[in-house]
């Protein structure tokens, strides 16, 4: 049964208050990686939030239309996984034939878009809370700009943070990172009383 959440309302929340990234740490690997860079952060934040969009939107017609009334319900996760891996495909073609330097600069991170678990994990959220169609894409384009946004502001701290000489050489790099991860995770918490998905 589809829960009476408003699109809206689920929207928001997605990338505030139950961000993908922030409140369930799914997509870490890419995140910490790309964003040493702003431009790089920005392409794979557009990349990720239409992958994720368009996924979550074909997932819930697979999973409804044709994973439930043949009783393949089992199958869902590798289902889930071939679809999201034929978007990302597609959108790597696209990228390199548009926009070659933003293909050489996302290096293996763009097909590394296909296991990328907060992509997976969105599709997932969406079958276990039983969104309806225009839940799940409201849903999906959310948590995709959640992601966006959690990505640029990390790139924008670090480029900040590494040009700064107050900053403890021990602190440098990973570690500061993680710190600053940790930070922006609590700074998001803070509107988890306002608006909730589940």
């Amino acid at each position: 049964m589809a829960p009476n959440i408003n699109p809206f309302i689920l929207f928001f929340a997605s990338i505030f208050t139950s961000n993908i990234l922030l409140a369930n740490f799914l997509g870490m690997c890419s995140f910490i990686s790309i964003s040493k860079d702003i431009t790089s952060s920005n392409g794979l934040g557009m990349a990720v939030t239409m992958v994720m969009t368009i996924t979550t939107a074909l997932n819930w017609i697979v999973y409804n239309k044709i994973i439930v009334p043949l009783g393949l319900e089992y199958l869902r996760y590798i289902i889930f996984i071939i679809v999201i891996a034929a978007v990302v495909q597609i959108l790597e073609m696209l990228i390199d034939r548009l926009s070659p330097n933003l293909y050489m600069s996302l290096g293996i991170f763009l097909p590394l878009i296909t296991v990328n678990c907060a992509i997976l994990g969105v599709s997932l959220f969406m079958q276990l809370r039983y969104y309806t169609f225009i839940q799940s894409i409201f849903y999906g384009l959310g948590s995709g700009l959640g992601w966006w946004l959690a990505i640029m502001a990390l790139a924008a701290i670090r480029k900040r943070v590494d040009k700064s000489p107050n900053v403890p050489a021990a602190l440098k790099g990973p570690g500061l990172t993680l710190i600053i991860i940790g930070i922006m995770a609590m700074a998001f918490i803070g509107f988890s009383g306002m608006l909730n998905v589940q």
